[in-house]
């Protein structure tokens, strides 16, 4: 019997978890190590943020879903791994203690560690700015930016900032779904001429989103991601800040270096930031007690795996084969890293570094469904490698196709939400020779009604895939 290990219960693991169950869990043993006890539908917190969606109704109990799908569950956080006795070492959510869990083959699925304090004064724990990144960050967002709406309600004027809190923050999706949803809020309300939005953001483009931007076909020529978003932003009357990364945070005060190298201050009353998003906290042990972590793991605490590392930006664009297949670390071969936990071999924005040595680069996202993919095919090597002694997938982001809807509003009458499609998500010079990297037929983006109703019901389907409830593998991660 085989024993395989998985920490993290996010799209990644919890994707992996279900199928590695329901394939293996009646002849082999599979572990699931969380310290929450629920699975958390991170893209809608957007709406828990805003106040449209209680927080209920973006989770999903864990337990009784492993029950069913013969995936023995662990409630605790997983501390440290040891690689070269293949267990890993997890302090129980119940406070008994420590609990080892051995393993054949073991999955990271950390997801990521939101590093507030790479800014000073950013996060809603210790610092000044809200976040919607976790449950609790987005039940108080909502309190706070309710709080906000009653005084524009009085008449006062609130300048609100959303956006990206560090120089290498990723998830400009999240942030922008957010401000848009504001701003429509606001509409919703009678109050939205009491507020200045403003867009604050490292990337080097507005819409570039950390995949280099976007680029389709339309009635009229080709469209790039700038020139939609920034229509957007014309329409909903938002200010927008880009190519600066925040240094430091106060009451008021976002403290910025710009791409120039130039020093500057935004101010504001609300702020809602995304932090940088940084590799699990885990120690990796030897055999013998030493620190293993350099074979493991990179400086940020990304499991390194079966890419290029170390290429140009220039030459790594033009290197599709650099980009993981497999997701398996080199060198211990039963380790395998899924989700934000890998290690990408760098950028897909170009990076930028100032004439004052400031690194301001987007890092690559893999959140969403190309986590849920990554998930899916490293539980389909792993089940490859119990039944038949070998891999069976791969698939590299330069290969593989992502979609977002961002929503505008939530509502099904008067909302809308940006639809956008991307193939591959990492551009693909040698196979698409067009000056985007990408297949213009499949690489589309639009806004509108049905992108609501398209969200609602992605809404809707994913927590029921989540839920392992019938048809569930027939839904796309």
């Amino acid at each position: 019997m085989g024993k395989v290990a998985i920490i993290g219960a996010g799209f990644a693991g919890h994707t992996a978890a279900m199928y590695l169950g329901h394939k293996l869990g009646r002849d082999h043993e599979i572990t699931m190590i969380s310290k929450h006890d629920y699975f958390l539908y991170l893209p809608s917190l957007v709406w828990v943020g805003v106040g449209h969606m209680r927080p209920e109704k973006v989770c999903v109990p864990l337990r009784p879903i492993y029950d069913r799908f013969q995936v023995r569950f662990v409630h605790g956080k997983a501390t440290s791994v040891h690689p070269d006795e293949n267990y890993v070492m997890v302090d129980k959510a119940d406070g008994t203690g420590l609990q080892r869990v051995d393993y054949d083959y073991l999955i990271i699925a950390t997801g990521p560690r939101l590093d507030c304090e790479g800014t000073p004064g950013l996060g809603p724990a210790y610092g000044h700015t809200l976040s919607i990144c976790w449950l609790d960050h987005a039940v108080h967002c909502r309190s706070v930016y309710g709080e906000y709406v009653e005084r524009m309600r009085r008449g006062e004027k609130v300048r609100m900032v959303i956006g990206m809190g560090h120089p290498g923050s990723t998830c400009q999706g999240a942030a922008f779904e957010y401000i848009t949803n504001v701003h429509k809020d606001l509409v919703r309300l009678g109050v939205r001429d009491r507020a200045e939005l403003v867009w604050f953001s490292n990337e080097p483009a507005l819409g570039d989103f950390g995949v280099g931007g976007i680029n389709s076909k339309s009635r009229n020529g080709m469209l790039s991601s700038e020139e939609f978003v920034r229509s957007i932003f014309h329409e909903f009357g938002i200010e927008w800040q880009v190519r600066r990364g925040a240094r430091q945070v106060d009451a008021d005060r976002i403290y910025w270096e710009g791409f120039d190298g130039r020093f500057g201050e935004t101010q504001y009353d609300l702020a809602m930031l995304i932090p940088r998003f940084l590799g699990g906290v885990l120690q990796y042990v030897g055999r013998n007690g030493e620190d293993v972590s350099g074979r493991i793991v990179n400086e940020s605490g990304f499991v390194i795996v079966d890419g290029y590392y170390g290429l140009s930006y220039e030459r790594l664009m033009y290197t599709p084969e650099a980009w993981p297949a497999t997701y398996q670390n080199p060198n211990y071969r039963n380790i395998f890293a899924a989700g934000i936990a890998f290690a990408t071999p760098g950028p897909i924005s170009a990076p930028h570094v100032t004439p004052n040595g400031t690194p301001i680069t987007v890092a690559a996202p893999r959140t969403g469904m190309v986590s849920g993919t990554i998930g899916r095919l490293v539980a389909m090597n792993v089940i490859g490698l119990l039944e038949e002694g070998k891999m069976t997938h791969q698939e590299r982001m330069t290969e593989m196709f992502s979609a977002c809807i961002a929503s505008v509003s939530d509502s099904l009458w008067d909302g809308a939400a940006v639809s956008m499609t991307v193939f591959p998500t990492v551009p693909n010079y040698l196979r698409y020779q067009n000056k985007y990297g990408r297949d213009l037929f499949s690489t589309r983006m639009e806004i509108g009604l049905a992108g609501a109703w398209m969200k609602r019901i992605i809404h809707t389907t994913m927590l029921w895939k989540a839920s392992g409830k019938p048809g569930w593998q027939i839904i796309p991660e």
